[in-house]
């Protein structure tokens, strides 16, 4: 006799996440140079690493702070007073197991079935699968391309905003375009969800790998303590600790208490000597990031100009970020030919349509990565892109 075992609609109706596709194809391929994801090839350095022995040593190993150690979120407190020029105060802290975990416990706490979350697209499709698995409505609004790079029509922005629209999420600096929302556009934007009673739920997570200035503009320069404003950052990208899985959140104190019952009812907390790590990378990492952006710089202009003559695409180099997002004439299945690319040319790039259907015809490519094997993976791209 067969057994039935229902599953969730919202969860049975999630597509394997498309960059996943591809890369399943070659993982561990070492002829396939792979930039599909959004990290970087530069090892985490040897003292973060340490700090984490050593705390291993120590015997801390045990379960801890919900929303993480008061070391930790006193570096935290510090970083974002010498980044940003913010005061913040440990209340409105949340250490979480990794930037995806912060965006889902946001959305946890924020969203009801039906409740409609307004994206700016094209964007990282784990921000709208956490929606879609809360029973919510993502409703993705695109930026505009052109030959002055990506823009965001404030006024199509609002009107997507419905009687049910529980918040905005803004991706910026945007991943996969690159885009940033100037500090304007930040304050229209918080003036409007404001007088709605919208939250809006800044994802930051490349604020600081920017070429023209030294931070990107944050929500949390022009907001106050309590404004209806969620801002995520992870460890991963400024520190090259993607496999750690840490991140924060920054929040009105009203949700210290919601978010560690949710910690506490997702993963019970964020390892201890993990967090000592993070405390060593932002009190004394800040050559770390500088090496960070001076890799990707070199990477965005080998990219340039290896696509700057190649006739079959459409590009403008990003301002933020480390990726390279274009368009090539002819293709009509982006997910199809990010494939077929691993398969022809032996280089991984992520499909355009993994971050919306807006996506179609282009392709995401990582430049975070050794100057040697970026002009291979260009040299080999080059000869299918002319």
């Amino acid at each position: 006799m067969s057994q039935s075992f229902p599953i969730r609609d919202s969860i049975a109706a999630l597509e394997t996440q498309q960059i996943m596709q591809v890369s399943g194809l070659a993982l561990d391929d070492p002829d396939v140079i792979p930039l599909w994801y959004g990290e970087s090839d530069m090892p985490t350095p040897r003292f973060i690493c340490d700090a984490a022995t050593a705390a291993l040593a120590a015997g801390e190993t045990f379960y801890t702070h919900k929303r993480g150690i008061p070391e930790l979120r006193d570096a935290i407190v510090r970083y974002t007073k010498s980044v940003y020029g913010v005061a913040v105060n440990c209340g409105r802290i949340t250490v979480t197991s990794s930037g995806m975990t912060a965006i889902m416990i946001a959305m946890q706490v924020l969203i009801d079935p039906g409740d409609r979350v307004v994206l700016v697209g094209p964007v990282w499709p784990n921000a709208k699968a956490a929606v879609e698995v809360m029973g919510g409505e993502g409703c993705q609004i695109s930026l505009e391309f052109s030959n002055e790079g990506w823009r965001l029509d404030l006024d199509k922005l609002f009107a997507a905003c419905t009687e049910n629209t529980r918040a905005i999420f803004i991706n910026s600096p945007g991943n996969p375009t690159g885009w940033m929302m100037s500090a304007e556009e930040q304050q229209v934007v918080l003036d409007f969800c404001r007088a709605r009673n919208i939250w809006i739920i800044a994802d930051e997570v490349y604020g600081r790998i920017v070429y023209d200035r030294e931070v990107a503009p944050s929500f949390l320069q022009i907001g106050e303590p309590e404004d209806l404003v969620l801002a995520v950052n992870t460890f991963s990208k400024n520190w090259s600790m993607t496999g750690w899985r840490i991140g924060w959140l920054t929040h009105p104190t009203i949700f210290a208490k919601p978010f560690a019952d949710l910690i506490e009812f997702n993963t019970s907390g964020t390892p201890a000597f993990l967090q000592r790590a993070c405390v060593s990378a932002l009190d004394d990492g800040e050559g770390v990031v500088d090496k960070m952006i001076a890799l990707c710089q070199e990477g965005r202009d080998i990219v340039s100009e290896s696509l700057s003559v190649c006739s079959r695409v459409k590009y403008r180099a990003p301002d933020a970020a480390f990726y390279a997002f274009f368009a090539v004439d002819g293709v009509r299945n982006s997910l199809d030919y990010a494939k077929e690319l691993v398969r022809s040319v032996g280089v991984g790039l992520a499909p355009g349509t993994a971050f919306g259907p807006e996506g179609e015809g282009w392709l995401r490519l990582c430049f975070a990565r050794e100057h040697g094997s970026l002009q291979k993976a260009m040299e080999r791209l080059g000869g299918v892109l002319v």
